[in-house]
């Protein structure tokens, strides 16, 4: 019962990285296939609470290894070095948000691209996005070895 906590936070994380999973496989392929137009009007109708989904998400996900972080080195758990790592790729998927996306997504409110520019626009934000999951998937799995070390 004591441990109930640790599947609990992991069950969280699992969502938010599922989510992510769930926005790379299909609303990104989606954005692809709309017209400039169409996307960029999609996009003002629908970005801002797809935004404030994630945010919430992200935040709650990038949270849960701190605190195990924090928890395992008051506690001295042995599986405090797992807990730092998963924190640390938390820290590295987070990051991508302010290197990329927050521009990008900004552009995308602007209608900043022509159409070209945004067909290609989309596989790189597609690729980053990707690259975001491994990241998260990362974190995870170091979260489930900070978890069972601790047993």
């Amino acid at each position: 019962m004591k441990n109930q906590l640790d599947y609990y936070l992991i069950a969280i994380f699992s969502v938010f990285l599922g989510s992510q999973i769930t926005e790379a496989i299909i609303l990104v392929p989606y954005w692809k296939s709309l017209s400039a137009a169409d996307f960029y009007s999609y996009y003002q109708d629908f970005g801002p609470s797809i935004g404030r989904f994630y945010t919430i998400l992200t935040i709650v996900a990038a949270i849960i290894p701190f605190g195990l972080s924090l928890f395992y080195f008051r506690t001295k758990a042995a599986s405090l070095p797992y807990a730092i790592i998963s924190a640390l790729f938390a820290i590295s998927f987070v990051s991508c948000f302010y290197i990329y996306f927050k521009g990008t997504n900004q552009l995308f409110y602007q209608s900043a691209f022509s159409p070209i520019e945004l067909k290609n626009e989309l596989i790189a934000w597609g690729n980053w996005h990707w690259g975001r999951i491994i990241l998260e998937a990362l974190s995870l799995l170091f979260l489930v070895f900070a978890v069972a070390k601790r047993k």
